[in-house]
């Protein structure tokens, strides 16, 4: 029976992808970021209970990566979508579509990763759950506004230069550390320590605003971290 447990969470994960797709398409971006937040929590706690449960297998494999670019694919290509809409009348009609960038490169991201023996301990790439982050983050942000962000968020070539930048991460050979605790020493996980530590204080402070620069302070940590993935 154990051994269904973490693909039932990954079917909530893609379950709360379809509920967030649900509402972007109805003009509701805000209720599906918080979908695509809870997407975030099944996606890391079934990758935990198959590890802590010691029932890992290829189905789950497979089934996390069929959920996951729905909901880390999928759905931060509706978003740049529903946004690059809202951005202004007389662009270009084609130009919305363009966030669909994004759902072409996480499908890419994801089979990279189910094929790359060098992603077992760290990532090579950013993760799709983090792009998605950043791009569910942005309803958040212009709902609260707390910083005035809306005129810079809702330009359409700004929102056209973060599909293409995120799209780029996503398969750039670039190694990130993965939130992977293997013991409690402080050499060991100094870094993870200092990011999450980090990133509490910024959510704190500055709310919805602070997730992109969650993500982009994990890139920067992990560009600075000496240890590298082994080589396949």
């Amino acid at each position: 029976m154990k051994r269904h447990i973490p693909n039932a969470v990954t079917c909530l994960n893609l379950f709360s992808g379809c509920l967030a797709l649900c509402h972007i398409f109805a003009g509701d971006l805000v209720t599906g970021a918080y979908f695509v937040a809870l997407s975030a929590l099944f996606d890391f706690f079934d990758g935990l209970l198959a590890r802590a449960l010691h029932v890992s297998s290829p189905i789950g494999k497979d089934l996390d990566s069929l959920a996951d670019v729905v909901s880390f694919g999928v759905v931060p290509g509706a978003f740049l979508f529903a946004l690059l809409q809202q951005s202004g009348a007389g662009l270009p009609g084609w130009l919305p579509y363009a966030g669909f960038i994004v759902t072409v490169f996480s499908a890419l991201r994801l089979a990279k990763f189910n094929n790359d023996t060098r992603q077992s301990d760290s990532f090579i790439g950013l993760p799709t759950p983090a792009c998605t982050l950043v791009v569910a983050a942005l309803p958040l942000i212009l709902d609260q506004d707390r910083f005035a962000l809306s005129p810079f968020i809702l330009n359409p070539w700004v929102l056209l230069a973060l599909t293409l930048v995120l799209s780029g991460l996503l398969v750039a050979e670039l190694p990130l550390f993965a939130l992977k605790f293997k013991s409690l020493r402080w050499q060991e996980n100094k870094v993870r320590l200092v990011f999450l530590l980090l990133s509490a204080g910024l959510l704190v402070t500055l709310g919805a605003a602070a997730v992109p620069l969650i993500i982009l302070l994990y890139v920067v940590l992990s560009i600075l971290t000496p240890a590298k993935p082994p080589m396949a």
